[in-house]
């Protein structure tokens, strides 16, 4: 949070967001306070949203969040487009638009990364919302991000553009907004004052605006190396395939030792399962963190994951799932003094060899990687590789995750500091009810 707000507080040209999700939350506003703070100094500033749920807090205010949207685009130096719009942007035209042509709404722009000054980006996994950044109270996602400098900034650029220029994509419907901003709107500064009251907020000192301290520490946080951002094609036709799983399984098949993933949502293929067993068949070790059913915010991924934890572990891999009261929970999920009921993994993340990493949005799952577009970077520097694989490694020790394994019988166990369990941890009952449920629905319909 306060390396976004760096760079938009010290931005002097320009300002390029993509991303999937913005909510209408205490995040969502203070990040749309920020950009129009800079747009207010002359910075030119780009958003991009996929349309499905574009500056929501819940379904009731869609008419409200459109005319905020309208508001904001106003400003001479801010414009706003999005991906895949709705056709009548109503709540019941949407549930018609919906049915009427539910290929076409089912395709969603799911990247996420921020461009600064074309100097310095942000790519990673993070949606724009309370529980990607610690301060749900609910839960809160333990998720990443990579800040570049240089040459990924141009990269990234580049993948901005080609989906700013898209067909698939259109400017946020105009609206006759006669009326001046009154101080009870929410992006008024009596809002803005209200929003800074938060605890964890006043806790990092979110006012702040004088970032020169953060940024002349940079340098010395920075590992160098060399990337390559990729993406999918924002089109997608019958013909065009998605690039982001190929990219992201050549890097995995070029293993010659080790291979850590850390992913939040895994329903793997026939491809995803022959790719580990050529590496065990190699001798490569490989080691695999993703949600846990009591983890989960999603509990229909993990009934279609579920399947698929025997036949990993029988290819040789580590299978570890993020506990839901991971110890790292109050050091780096939630924002202080809040403490959140839970902890879910939204990370996607792979370490090769402790010399390459990727970093991005694409789960392993069939909607990442047939139906979504996604995007992501590989970066080739030793030295980010030893980082990450430090952290990636203490998320899967017995205080932040369940180790899976199977019995000698076939069963399976899981295993950490909080005991062994012969069934799969689980927060409550319903969480096992919905697991059984949602085994009804395709594995792509979430």
């Amino acid at each position: 949070m306060q390396w976004r707000f760096a760079l938009i507080d010290s931005a002097q040209h320009s300002i390029d967001l993509q991303y999937y999700v913005w909510f209408g939350d205490s995040l969502g506003k203070l990040m749309m306070f920020k950009v129009i703070q800079a747009a207010d100094r002359g910075v030119k500033v780009r958003i991009l949203f996929d349309d499905l749920s574009t500056m929501l807090h819940d379904m009731t205010h869609i008419e409200l969040r459109d005319a905020l949207l309208a508001r904001v685009d106003r400003h001479p130096n801010i414009e706003i487009r999005v991906f895949n719009a709705w056709q009548d942007r109503s709540l019941i035209g949407r549930l018609f638009d919906t049915a009427a042509d539910f290929q076409r709404l089912n395709r969603r722009m799911h990247n996420k990364q921020m461009i600064v000054d074309n100097r310095a980006a942000i790519i990673g996994g993070r949606n724009l919302g309370d529980e990607y950044f610690g301060l749900n109270p609910e839960f809160n996602f333990h998720d990443m991000d990579v800040l570049g400098v240089g040459p990924v900034a141009r990269q990234a650029s580049q993948v901005f553009d080609r989906y700013w220029n898209s067909d698939w994509v259109r400017g946020i419907p105009k609206q006759t907004l006669s009326t001046p901003v009154a101080d009870t709107d929410e992006l008024s500064s009596n809002a803005l004052k209200a929003l800074l009251s938060h605890p964890s907020l006043q806790m990092i000192n979110a006012s702040h605006s004088n970032w020169h301290s953060h940024l002349a520490e940079l340098p010395t946080l920075l590992a160098v190396g060399t990337s390559q951002v990729h993406t999918d094609s924002p089109a997608r036709d019958m013909d065009v395939r998605n690039h982001m799983p190929e990219a992201f399984r050549a890097l995995m098949r070029s293993a010659r030792q080790e291979v850590l993933i850390t992913n939040a949502y895994i329903i793997p293929d026939n491809n995803f399962m022959n790719d580990l067993r050529e590496l065990a068949g190699r001798g490569v070790k490989v080691s695999i963190l993703t949600n846990s059913l009591s983890s989960h915010d999603v509990p229909a991924v993990n009934s279609h994951y579920q399947q698929w934890r025997k036949p990993i572990l029988q290819t040789g891999a580590n299978l570890h799932e993020l506990r839901s009261d991971a110890a790292m929970q109050s050091e780096i999920v939630d924002l202080a003094p809040l403490r959140a009921e839970f902890v879910g993994l939204h990370t996607k993340a792979m370490v090769i060899d402790r010399e390459r990493s990727f970093i991005g949005s694409m789960n392993l799952d069939p909607r990442s990687e047939v139906i979504n577009s996604e995007m992501g970077v590989i970066i080739d520097s030793r030295a980010l590789a030893q980082k990450l694989t430090e952290r990636m490694l203490r998320d899967m020790t017995a205080a932040n995750s369940w180790q899976v394994t199977i019995q000698p019988d076939g069963n399976l166990l899981w295993v950490s500091s909080a005991g062994e369990r012969t069934g799969q941890p689980a927060r409550n009952f319903w969480q096992r009810v919905e697991d059984v449920v949602f085994k009804l629905f395709p594995s792509t319909m979430y």
